[in-house]
Order: C-alpha cells, then structure tokens, then sequence
C-alpha cells in the first residue's frame, strides 16, 4: 500500500500539477456555457456516457458508475468513443484524497485516453470522423465518452494497440524527462531502476536501452523482471532482497558502481542504493511509493554524487511547446520500434477500483488499461 503523502509537502508522483484547461474533461458536471456560446451537433442524436465518479475523497469501493446523457459538444472540441483508458498510481491517490492536490469533487478520475473520433464542431479543421485519436484530459478518463479541445488530440500511428497508447504517456514521458532532460545521460553508462516491474520502471527500462545505457532493473517477481529483461534489462535483482543486498548486486554487475538511480519507490531501498552510485553519480527522484526516503547529505557530499528532482507534470504545464516535442520524439521511436511501451492488463470500466487496488498492491506487472 502506498504511503500517504503529506499535504505540507511539496513533491510529486507523476503527475500534473495543474490540470489542463480541456473544457468539461477535467471535471464531472461542468458549468453549462451560455447558449450563445453552445452548440450542438448531433442532429438530434443522443448518447448515454458511462463513468466512474468519485463524489467524495474516500477509499477506493466508494468508486461509483453513473451514466449521464451525453452533454452538447463546445466548440473547439471533438469528442472521442473512448475504447481504452490508461490507469496510474496517482489515480489512487487523488479518489483517496491521498495527492497534495485535491482537485474539487465529484470529478472523473483518469488521465490518458485513446479512442475514436465521433463528432467535430464545425470550427474544428483537420480532424476526421473514425480517426484513431489519443488525448491526455488531465481528469476525466474513466468515462466512455470523453469531450477534448481539438489541439489536445494526437493521431496515432498502427504500431500502437489501442491498451499500449492509452498507457504509455506519462510512463514514457517521465523516464523521457528524467533520462533526457534532467540527467542528460551518455551512452554505456550504467543504470539502476527500482520498481522496474512497474509501468514508470518498465518504461524508463526501455528508455534507458534505447539511450545506450546498461540497464540493471531490481523487481519483486518473476514475471516482472522477465518484462523488464525483454525491455533491454542487461540483468535483474529481486526485490524482494534486503535493501544493502540490492545495493551489493548492483554494485558488482555493474564493475564497481552505478551511474544513474531511477527511483520511483523510495523508503529504505531508495537510501540505501543511494550508496550503489559512484563518483559524480546522479539520483533521480521519481517517487514515494514506499515512503520518503531520508537521504543522508554526507554521501551525497562524499562521491559528489547529485540528487535531482523529475517533475514531468508540474515541467509540461510550464512548457506545453516543449512537451509537445518531447512527446513527438517519443512517438517517432515507438513508430520505428525503437521503444516498444508494454501491453497491459485489463479491466472493465466497472471494475475501476480493483483494478487501482491491484496497482496499489503492486499485483501487476506493467501497466493496467480500463475497457468502457
């Protein structure tokens, strides 16, 4: 079970921290526009949209699926027959009230969706009816329908099932920000990554090959590490080892010492591999899923070893135009198959809760999609 994050405190777990303006997307039961300002185009058509709601911050079989008719499409947008949505670790913590951002309620958990284009407003060039869209909603994914500002909208390319899009964002952006941006890593160089049997481990796995580097990926099972192995993992720790042995074996695979830590886990683990890092090594800081690791400043002082924060979200709101590059980049290696996201396990709309229960518990190797 993840550990709460204290709201005084001000970190991230990947993921933004603000919401995208993506009109009604980002929350459930809008402020209805002015009927000067609405439009619709359905020629009289009507739709039910199914989703999952939270209405107030509690545990996770608080959950409930409403279905609504579907509201009038606003202009600049298309709405999307959603047939996959992507779930992450933080969807858990913000329907718990568990995230130092608390987004008003009721809202739609879920952030990555991929579906169909069903309907263009008629000031939207450039967007087809039937295309094969991905859209990043900031909230609103774990819904059947989702309305997206045209802009936001992606085309995606046939090397992608339509589970591996709606999963691999903000998986492969993170280890892209991190492996790119933030540590701008050089190629034969050795990296660590904890929890690699996760969807953020899994990916930054796949990245740090295609960057050239020695991957060492420490997993709890053998499923995990075996997915990891397929992703370029030049060798695998079980997890489930103490945390100095973790340290050790990454020590002597890697000659010695390890270049780079990815650690989206934290807690002890994350403190003690600290010390797998060698002269000039660098931490990059992903995430708290076993707790906020305490790390000691005399061994980052001792091996000028440098601790560095990976903020994706809170960067991307900051830099759309960036973003929006980097996620091209990204896209262009999945097209050539340079990076192959994971497919992933999943689960009816309606079982929206097991499935962030069976990602809490870490039940699953990769990534989990939802299936409205």
């Amino acid at each position: 079970m993840a550990a709460p994050i204290p709201d005084a405190d001000p970190v991230t777990q990947i993921v933004p921290t603000s919401f995208p303006p993506l009109l009604q997307c980002v929350r459930y039961g809008p402020v209805e526009p002015s009927h000067e300002n609405r439009h619709d185009y359905r020629d009289g058509m009507t739709s039910v949209v199914r989703s999952i709601v939270c209405r107030e911050f509690a545990p996770l079989d608080r959950l409930v699926l409403e279905e609504k008719p579907s509201p009038d499409l606003f202009p600049g947008c298309v709405r999307i027959d959603v047939t996959a949505c992507g779930v992450n670790f933080v969807d858990a913590l913000f329907v718990q009230g568990k995230y130092q951002i608390k987004p008003p309620v009721p809202f739609v958990p879920g952030m990555e969706v991929v579906g169909r284009v069903c309907e263009v407003a008629p000031d939207v060039d450039g967007v087809e009816i039937g295309q094969r869209v991905f859209a990043n909603v900031g909230l609103g994914g774990f819904s059947s329908q989702a309305m997206v500002a045209a802009k936001r909208i992606m085309v995606l390319p046939d090397t992608l099932t339509d589970g591996q899009a709606a999963t691999f964002m903000q998986s492969y952006l993170t280890a892209w920000f991190a492996l790119v941006e933030r540590a701008a890593v050089k190629p034969g160089k050795w990296l660590l990554v904890l929890g690699a049997g996760s969807g953020v481990g899994l990916a930054a796995v796949d990245v740090g090959r295609a960057l050239g580097l020695n991957v060492i990926a420490v997993a709890s099972t053998e499923e995990k590490r075996r997915f990891a192995a397929e992703r370029g993992a030049v060798a695998t720790i079980d997890s489930t080892s103490t945390a100095d042995e973790i340290k050790e074996q990454a020590k002597t695979l890697s000659g010695g010492a390890v270049d780079y830590l990815y650690d989206p886990v934290g807690g002890d683990v994350g403190e003690t591999c600290l010390r797998a890092l060698g002269d000039d090594g660098q931490y990059l800081v992903i995430g708290f899923v076993a707790g906020i690791p305490k790390l000691p400043a005399n061994q980052v002082l001792l091996r000028n070893r440098r601790i560095t924060g990976v903020d994706w979200g809170g960067w991307a709101g900051k830099n759309p135009g960036l973003n929006d590059r980097m996620l091209a980049e990204v896209m262009a290696l999945i097209a050539r198959g340079e990076l192959r996201p994971v497919e992933p396990i999943t689960y009816p709309l309606d079982r929206a809760a097991d499935a962030l229960r069976d990602l809490e518990d870490r039940k699953v190797a990769g990534k989990i999609a939802l299936i409205p």
